[in-house]
């Protein structure tokens, strides 16, 4: 790592963030949180909207990352900013001389993956993706059970996701549910953003984090909402070591889930991941055990390996390029069938409105369960667009 030594790393690394507001807002408390207990400085914040009362009183306020770095020294910027912004702003703290804590989707297009990646070797920077699953404890034991053979040969991996999304959740930004603004890529749908820890934790979990590990990817994309992106569809990969993953998601179910889950069918057992709680179910040879995992931090992670290069990134930049994959075959592929409104029951009014997708969560859940598309399984809203689609 360029720039390292003892006296850096026995120091306190300063800190800056990009984007404050929305999950921007987690990352300021987590790092002020870090601040009191002398881990990190808080150096300075970049937003076009300025924090309220609780950021403390010595932390510079800048409109934008490139002003901030132009006057602050930093050791690692934090970005937690629209999608279409990551990989310009972290090229910009890279080439600053600073370390990054990336939030995902890490990019918008391979194109700009494969360009963050020349910048990362270009200037011996470290750049984290903030998977927060590549922290929890049940997803890496759940990885090794799969890489030494405990659940048998893999019959394939599932990811499901049902949650309730409102209008509210579309209007939060001019980027929300777009493929692109003002002619550059955005991509925010189900499959990238909200459920983006789903497919990355199955990817993980095969051990084919990469780009090169990812051998093919199938979409179904549809949308209930008016939005230009996906709110309900069906993804499947096929890795390089063959293994079938199929991600099915929705943000238009009846009952909101909160707990979406990767299953991991084995010859020799089956393997149930609730992710956003870090809890494994495991079934081997008959006997079922139910154990809670904790989670290590990542930015604490980040931290940890600037100070002794010896400890391993959780989720280096390198290992999104799979997840990427994904992201680029959504971006290509035709925008998103509207699923008929026969299909489609309205709840609630003004920003709370919602629809809500016949038996979705019944296709969803089939879907991880049998490793099939929607359309292969007969989800109707899918095979009556799908005979209109090719007459």
């Amino acid at each position: 790592m360029i720039g390292w030594d003892a006296a850096t790393a026995s120091r306190p690394a300063t800190v800056a963030l990009a984007g404050v507001h929305g999950h921007g807002a987690t990352h300021l408390r987590h790092v002020i949180k870090l601040a009191t207990e002398g881990r990190v400085r808080l150096l300075a914040v970049a937003d076009p909207r300025p924090p309220g009362d609780e950021l403390p009183p010595d932390v510079a306020v800048y409109a934008d990352l490139r002003e901030l770095l132009a006057a602050v020294e930093v050791d690692v910027v934090v970005i937690s900013t629209p999608i279409q912004t990551h990989v310009p702003l972290a090229e910009l703290a890279l080439r600053s001389g600073a370390d990054v804590l990336l939030e995902k989707p890490p990019a918008a297009s391979l194109a700009e993956f494969e360009h963050l990646v020349s910048v990362i070797e270009e200037t011996g920077r470290i750049c984290q993706v903030g998977f927060q699953v590549a922290g929890s404890r049940a997803a890496r034991t759940l990885a090794e059970l799969v890489a030494d053979g405990s659940l048998g040969e893999l019959r394939g991996i599932g990811a499901i996701g049902t949650w309730v999304r409102t209008a509210q959740y579309w209007q939060r930004a001019r980027w929300a549910g777009r493929r692109s603004l003002d002619g550059i890529d955005v991509v925010d749908g189900a499959v990238t953003n909200p459920f983006a820890h789903a497919t990355a934790a199955a990817l993980m979990i095969d051990g084919s984090g990469r780009a090169d590990q990812v051998e093919s990817v199938e979409t179904e994309l549809f949308r209930a909402n008016p939005i230009e992106s996906d709110d309900t569809s069906a993804v499947r990969v096929v890795t390089s070591r063959g293994t079938t993953v199929v991600t099915a998601l929705t943000l238009c179910a009846d009952q909101n889930d909160p707990e979406p889950m990767v299953i991991v069918h084995g010859s020799e057992g089956r393997a149930v991941l609730r992710y956003s709680v870090d809890r494994l179910s495991l079934t081997i040879n008959g006997r079922t055990s139910d154990t809670q995992y904790g989670r290590d931090d990542l930015l604490e992670n980040l931290l940890d390996h600037r100070a002794d290069p010896s400890v391993p990134l959780l989720a280096p930049f390198a290992e999104t390029g799979g997840f990427t994959r994904v992201v680029e075959a959504v971006r290509v592929a035709p925008a998103p069938l509207e699923i008929p409104a026969r299909f489609i029951r309205w709840d609630g009014d003004g920003p709370e409105r919602r629809p809500i997708v016949a038996e979705v969560e019944k296709w969803v859940t089939r879907a991880g369960e049998e490793l099939a598309l929607f359309s292969e399984l007969g989800a109707p809203w899918a095979i009556e667009r799908d005979d209109e689609e090719h007459g």
